[in-house]
């Protein structure tokens, strides 16, 4: 790793301060912003493979390039607000997303080779906005995992 001085750093990127007087984003306001990073986004993002497949400590390491958690952490908003990592344990508590609602954002299983980054915005802004087809799913997915 090359450290480098906050004026070297500066000769190649955009650096700003947050201050220590921001308060922290909400709920639905980081999920928007994960949303307005993912639209902004020009590039390929691809899912996390059969999350399912897992065990718990496995699955919350789970991270890859390209996917909507690495966009996400490439935000220095987010990372500011408490974004730890791209690892999908720090998204799920970050973004305050449910197991079963991180596998129907992020796996490649809801998506079968077409995940974009639109798709997971408007997917993530529906979660933001927890309409009823969101607390429907919630309800089923809660049903079926208690058996």
């Amino acid at each position: 790793m090359k450290h480098e001085s906050l004026a070297e750093i500066r000769q190649v990127a955009d650096i700003f301060s947050l201050g220590r007087d921001v308060p922290r984003l909400s709920h639905r306001e980081r999920l928007e912003r994960w949303a307005a990073v993912l639209d902004q986004h020009e590039g390929q993002v691809v899912p996390l493979v059969r999350i399912e497949d897992y065990a718990p400590r496995e699955r919350d390491n789970l991270r890859g390039d390209k996917t909507p958690l690495s966009v996400a952490f490439s935000d220095p908003i987010l990372r500011a607000d408490g974004l730890l990592s791209d690892r999908l344990g720090d998204a799920v508590g970050f973004f305050g997303l449910g197991h079963a609602e991180a596998h129907r954002l992020l796996c490649d299983c809801h998506y079968r080779g077409t995940m974009t980054a639109p798709k997971v915005a408007a997917r993530l802004r529906a979660i933001a906005r927890g309409g009823i087809m969101q607390r429907i799913w919630d309800w089923t997915t809660r049903r079926v995992a208690a058996g």
